[in-house]
């Protein structure tokens, strides 16, 4: 672990973005970290784009990531991990979901989805991993826990221990959710 990692979350509204940055802070706490996160939502209720800042380590002063500066970018959905690139550093890292949630513009036909979304981000960065987050979250049950799937991924590639990870899941996931969730965040874990 870095004494400073800087991490965007990106997403669509009502994939757990805002969720997945909460569950990363309270690892971060848990650890003994300080820990600032920034949410910005844009028309999230209607499928628009939302972004979570969260930046942790030793002594953290803002919670916005500046352009440029990311260590990772977690996505869950492929266009907006397009949409963050620029936010990257140079040897930065990209973990994204491969689902497609079409953007109003595009519903309406005022838009084409881009095709070969991974295929140019991959062209663009030097470490990319991303996987159908979607598919593995219905082999585990439901849907709607893709997020965590990719979460279990992040955990890997920052090092935080696993105990830790799942007593952030604990706290911050509701009961009812709990099990699926810490299935889903398992299997993204031994992805990697």
């Amino acid at each position: 672990m870095l004494n400073k990692i800087n991490l965007l979350l990106v997403g669509v509204g009502g994939q757990g973005t805002i969720l997945a940055s909460k569950i990363l802070a309270e690892v971060a706490l848990l650890s003994g970290l300080d820990v600032k996160m920034s949410e910005i939502h844009g028309m999230a209720q209607r499928g628009g784009s939302v972004v979570t800042h969260v930046k942790m380590g030793d002594e953290i002063y803002s919670p916005l990531v500046e352009e440029g500066e990311a260590d990772i970018i977690l996505s869950f959905e492929q266009l907006e991990a397009l949409r963050w690139l620029s936010f990257l550093k140079p040897d930065g890292e990209i973990i994204t979901g491969t689902q497609v949630i079409e953007p109003v513009p595009v519903i309406m036909g005022k838009a084409v989805y881009p095709s070969g979304i991974v295929e140019t981000i991959q062209g663009r960065v030097q470490k990319l991993i991303s996987l159908d987050a979607l598919a593995v979250a219905t082999e585990c049950g439901n849907a709607k826990a893709s997020n965590v799937v990719l979460m279990g991924v992040l955990a890997r590639r920052l090092g935080f221990a696993k105990e830790i990870w799942l007593k952030a899941l604990e706290n911050k996931v509701p009961t009812k959710f709990l099990e699926i969730n810490k299935k889903a965040f398992t299997q993204g874990y031994e992805l990697v």
